[in-house]
């Protein structure tokens, strides 16, 4: 189970801010506390109050888009569910497997930067591939995940030797799917919050095997501060961002919760907009940046790129438009966006998302 995200791990935010806002990733595992079924109905409902707030926002935010967008996001039953192989890890039998239950490659346009070693399977039926329990000293062979959150390492094209911060880790899929593109120089992950610090160790203990492992750092850092710790040290650095979690929120089992997470949702850019300029302090010269969220919202994704575009002299934008146009017969993006930017929009048959991803590159 994804466990409830505090933004804690940056503390100290404003009004407290971390403490009403829900896991950002949890589009890869709340759905199985949603789809518990108890006589054929489901246990949590639409919130309203959530519902009504995104109605008002994403349709001036995305116009007719928001329709197909709500159609996916407010029906569990349609959400899929793609499995990233470990290559650490990995029986012969399990691609046959997955063939047989209508799974297929993802990823199979020309895309700028995909390593053979990262193989990531999906299917158009909605439902999840089983999942795999902890077991202390035994490797998992898959990762389950939303498919659209392997887009920014993609985007990152993380190569053999570089060194690499994922500066807000947890719970560990991104960090575990770069670990399939190839083995970093010195990699660093970091996590500020307690718990979360746990389920990220406890991710890569799954995943990764030693002697590599003990080539991992783990940290529990203030993501705000890392750019002074540690200056110029990385050659990419991934920052998938503290965002309000649009698939979670809606179903907000407390109003009140969800009144008051509405209203801090506003503080989010802020802490953003740090979590940014400290990720390219610690970003050397030549190296790459790159900014993911799970939400929707502007205010939280390109508008927090354009900030930083208009405010930092020594960044500039990557264009990403050619790996879009390679996944975008799995993926359906948002039209108009920049060339350094991509909006993942789930529909059905494709419920993908939401994942924002853009890149950036220090001069």
């Amino acid at each position: 189970m994804r466990l409830p995200r505090t933004a804690a791990r940056l503390l100290p935010l404003p009004l407290g801010a971390g403490a009403a806002l829900l896991p950002r990733r949890a589009a890869a595992q709340a759905p199985e506390q949603v789809e518990n079924r108890t006589k054929g109905k489901l246990q949590k409902q639409i919130c309203q109050v959530v519902l009504d707030h995104f109605e008002k926002q994403y349709t001036a935010e995305l116009g007719d888009a928001w329709t197909s967008v709500r159609a996916v996001l407010t029906n569990p039953l349609c959400w899929q569910y793609a499995v990233l192989l470990n290559k650490f890890s990995q029986p012969a039998e399990l691609e046959n497997a997955l063939h047989l239950k209508g799974y297929h490659p993802a990823f199979q346009g020309p895309l700028p930067c995909l390593p053979a070693s990262l193989k990531c399977y999906i299917r158009r039926n909605p439902g999840r591939f089983p999942a795999q329990k902890h077991q202390a000293g035994k490797l998992k062979e898959y990762y389950l995940l939303n498919a659209a959150s392997l887009l920014p390492v993609l985007a990152l094209e993380v190569k053999d030797g570089e060194d690499v911060l994922d500066l807000c880790a947890a719970p560990g899929g991104k960090s575990v799917a770069m670990l399939q593109c190839a083995y970093p120089g010195q990699f660093h992950c970091n996590e500020y919050d307690d718990l979360r610090l746990r389920w990220l160790k406890e991710t890569i203990e799954s995943f990764i095997p030693d002697p590599l492992i003990n080539l991992i750092t783990v940290s529990k850092l203030d993501g705000r501060q890392i750019g002074d710790l540690k200056p110029e040290l990385y050659d990419k650095v991934l920052i998938d961002a503290p965002c309000s979690n649009d698939r979670s929120w809606l179903f907000s089992s407390d109003v009140q919760q969800a009144v008051l997470r509405l209203i801090q949702r506003k503080e989010l850019p802020c802490l953003q907009v740090q979590l940014l300029r400290s990720g390219i302090k610690a970003l050397r010269p030549g190296g790459s940046l790159v900014y993911s969220t799970c939400t929707l919202s502007k205010a939280e994704n390109s508008d927090v790129i354009n900030l930083i575009l208009n405010s930092c002299s020594n960044v500039m934008p990557v264009d990403i438009s050619e790996m879009a146009k390679a996944v975008s017969q799995e993926f359906t993006f948002l039209s108009g966006t920049q060339h350094h930017e991509l909006l993942v929009l789930p529909e059905k048959g494709r419920a993908w998302g939401p994942m924002y991803v853009a890149k950036l590159k220090k001069m």
